[in-house]
């Protein structure tokens, strides 16, 4: 009887690591969560063309939705589309006619590194450029690049912030804000925000 117990017991362990082995595998080789959509498109059919936790809409009250697992933003407008890393936080806003009409994350899963941070903003800003986006308020407003002058501003906590127009049908609000813990003062941890609307559209006043 005792060898019985101890197959039984070698048994339910090798099936236990068995799984675990599966699910690793799985976890490592499943395609990260995407929100693949354009503004005014219908909600559920964001959610259906997505692969994310987006929740279905209520149609008692609903005015958007929250991922609640990491989900990258692939905007799909053919000229103007772009692509973030994968973003902890990702809200999805409706009109009260259930379309799309803006978006809000922060393109990352944990607050970074000034390092990490310089690298999502060069990258997301490069792409807005090559898609024709148009940065805009540039004088008060510059692109945030990778220069000590920068970096040192950001640290300083002056919370950068770009205005992007893509023609006449979206803006972009692009800023990045430091974090700093009280117990931990030297621990620079730094949040971007993106923000993506349509019309009406920010003004390029001159002088701004």
């Amino acid at each position: 009887m005792p060898s019985q117990s101890i197959r039984r017991f070698a048994y339910l362990a090798y099936v236990l690591v068995g799984c675990a082995i599966a699910w690793g595998i799985y976890a490592t080789t499943r395609p990260a969560d995407e929100v693949a959509l354009t503004l005014d498109e219908p909600y559920e059919q964001v959610r259906q063309q997505s692969r994310s936790t987006l929740p279905a809409a209520d149609p008692e009250m609903f005015w958007g939705g929250f991922v609640t697992r990491p989900a990258r933003l692939r905007f799909t407008d053919p000229r103007y589309g772009f692509v973030t890393p994968s973003a902890k936080f990702l809200y999805v806003g409706t009109n009260k006619y259930g379309k799309v009409e803006s978006i809000t994350l922060s393109p990352q899963i944990e607050t970074l590194s000034l390092d990490d941070t310089m690298a999502v903003l060069t990258d997301l800003q490069n792409q807005l450029r090559r898609g024709g986006w148009r940065l805009i308020r540039v004088a008060s407003n510059p692109a945030i690049t990778d220069t000590p002058a920068m970096r040192a501003s950001i640290r300083s906590r002056t919370d950068p912030i770009t205005y992007w127009l893509a023609d006449n049908k979206y803006q972009i609000i692009l800023d990045v804000r430091r974090f700093i813990n009280e117990s931990r003062s030297n621990d620079e941890r730094y949040l971007i925000t993106l923000r993506l609307s349509g019309p009406p559209l920010m003004t390029d006043s001159p002088g701004s």
